[in-house]
């Protein structure tokens, strides 16, 4: 697929981050957009900023609310578009949406834990169960399942526990690998890229606590501070003496480091996933730190969870995160 000009794609997580990215960028090439979210007033924003970047007369751009890891909202999502856009076939399929929580089998609730593992793999496993027909449909497609460094490097430091997330984007990596010989077999007019960003400066930290908690309020609850002060019990902080308010100016400022402080922008992040489909390539690195970590791994995947390592790494590229 050399071009995305007149076809149509669909866009889980289309509301914030390399979503919103990846929705501007195709509607630029003159592609129809069907992105769906959990919010819808983060979906009207990506529509403003499309809108205000100059839409191609003719194309189409549609927002459905979804969660992922429900079927039944994904298979609503897909009527919804079949109506709206007029089709009965897609092109590309952006398995994008990620949260993060429930990162410890100890001290994290079951219900966070796999609130994250079903949006992280169960929204790629039944965004393309849902959405293959249509790929079946058309006479070329993608489908391109967004992993993490996380998916060959589980842990985001030693002292932070990590494991929904890297099961997650583990298994969304596997699943993709397979699928290249299963489509190659059964359909092969559909080709298919896991991608694996490092860190990119998106808005996951404040979209995952208000997913995790149900709620689309910046305001912490009391809930979220009780966690706040559990993690940071765990990793060996001593919080008795902190406050409440002292904690969610440092959550905010977390959520602001992420995003502002990243080594790479979601919209450059975005840039190179669709170069990544045009060429045809089913392992998308994004980044520096993402190209440096599969190397460091390769080399030594023993040493890859000591303390050493994170630090080492951390050095060499300039990650402040984790620890």
């Amino acid at each position: 697929m050399k071009d995305f000009a007149g076809k149509t794609a669909v866009i889980t997580g289309g509301g914030t981050g390399m979503g919103r990215e990846l929705a501007r960028q195709l509607v630029a090439e003159g592609c129809n957009v069907a992105m769906c979210d959990v919010s819808a007033t983060a979906m009207a924003e990506t529509v403003r900023l499309i809108e205000a970047d100059g839409r191609p007369q003719g194309t189409k751009v549609t927002t459905h609310i979804a969660d992922v890891s429900l079927e039944a909202a994904l298979i609503a999502f897909r009527e919804e578009l079949k109506a709206q856009q007029q089709i009965d076939h897609i092109h590309l399929l952006f398995n994008n949406a990620g949260i993060a929580g429930g990162g410890s089998m100890v001290t994290d609730s079951r219900a966070a834990w796999e609130k994250t593992f079903n949006v992280c793999w169960g929204g790629v496993y039944l965004g393309v169960r849902t959405f293959l027909p249509m790929l079946l449909a058309a006479n070329e497609g993608h489908i391109i399942n967004t992993s993490s460094v996380n998916g060959f490097w589980a842990t985001i430091g030693p002292n932070t526990s990590h494991t929904s997330y890297a099961a997650a984007k583990f298994a969304v990596k596997g699943f993709t690998e397979a699928l290249i010989t299963d489509l190659r077999l059964t359909a092969p007019h559909i080709k298919c890229s896991v991608v694996m960003p490092g860190h990119i400066g998106t808005s996951i930290v404040a979209n995952s606590r208000k997913v995790q908690a149900g709620v689309d309020s910046d305001e912490l609850t009391a809930e979220d501070i009780a966690a706040a002060r559990a993690r940071a019990a765990a990793a060996g902080m001593d919080m008795t003496e902190v406050s409440d308010d002292a904690i969610r100016a440092l959550s905010v400022e977390a959520a602001r480091r992420f995003l502002e402080d990243a080594p790479m922008t979601a919209a450059a992040a975005a840039k190179v996933i669709l170069d990544g489909v045009k060429a045809e390539r089913w392992r998308i690195l994004v980044g520096d730190d993402a190209h440096k970590l599969d190397e460091w791994v390769r080399r030594d995947p023993e040493a890859a969870y000591e303390p050493k390592f994170y630090q080492d790494f951390a050095a060499e590229v300039g990650w402040r995160l984790g620890g």
